[in-house]
């Protein structure tokens, strides 16, 4: 699905969301610079844009890994980072699954997964894998689609289950890759229970911070 929609996902993402998914990993990148990592892994890196943006805000000998398992979506990545200038840290990009990481334990600082969590098969499996990659100390930090507050689920849902399929249909011309968005958007867990699948996978410290009325949460954990 991903790779059928490759070509334009960045396009929709800005459309979809009226530019606020900029904002969303810009807090992300924020929160992940705060901690001054120096080896930092990007699951499910798609595009890249996550991974370029650590690289601006992060010092030149920090080395980040793009990981992704849709070879488009890691074929859009390579072809933004051959026709830009170097943009700070080091970037790889490399193919993996995040249910079963091809890096040894204890391999990074801080892992990073944007809007790519929700998509995995085995949620407890793929934060246990996050886990064991990072070192002692390190930190997750997951952006991801949440439950909006009470009041604004209808509106939110309108959208998305409405508007959205078939703006991004005719956008990228696959209405079904975004009835499947609406689909996993609406049956995952809010930023509590969220918080409380992170323990389970063994991170301590955990946290969550509601952006956008709710429909966006940033978790982070210590391993």
């Amino acid at each position: 699905m991903f790779a059928r929609i490759a070509r334009r996902y960045d396009a929709a993402n800005r459309l979809l969301s009226g530019g606020v998914d900029q904002w969303w990993r810009r807090r992300l990148v924020k929160t992940v610079r705060s901690i001054e990592p120096r080896d930092v892994l990007d699951l499910a890196t798609g595009s890249g844009d996550v991974a370029f943006a650590l690289a601006r805000a992060l010092p030149a000998t920090a080395k980040i890994t793009g990981m992704d398992f849709c070879q488009p979506m890691l074929d859009q990545a390579i072809a933004k980072q051959e026709g830009m200038a170097k943009p700070g840290a080091d970037i790889s990009f490399l193919p993996g699954d995040g249910l079963a990481l091809p890096c040894p334990d204890g391999s990074f600082d801080a892992v990073t997964v944007s809007f790519g969590l929700r998509n995995m098969a085995d949620r407890h499996r793929a934060l246990s894998e996050m886990r064991r990659v990072l070192r002692p100390g390190g930190r997750v930090h997951v952006l991801e689609f949440s439950q909006p507050y009470a009041w604004f689920r209808p509106i939110y849902y309108f959208y998305t289950k409405r508007v959205l399929p078939t703006i991004a249909g005719w956008l990228t011309g696959d209405r079904a890759a975004y009835d499947y968005l609406n689909a996993s958007i609406e049956a995952y867990p809010g930023h509590a229970e969220m918080s409380e699948e992170l323990k389970k996978a063994g991170f301590r410290e955990v946290s969550a911070a509601r952006l956008t009325l709710g429909i966006v949460a940033l978790h982070t954990g210590t391993a």
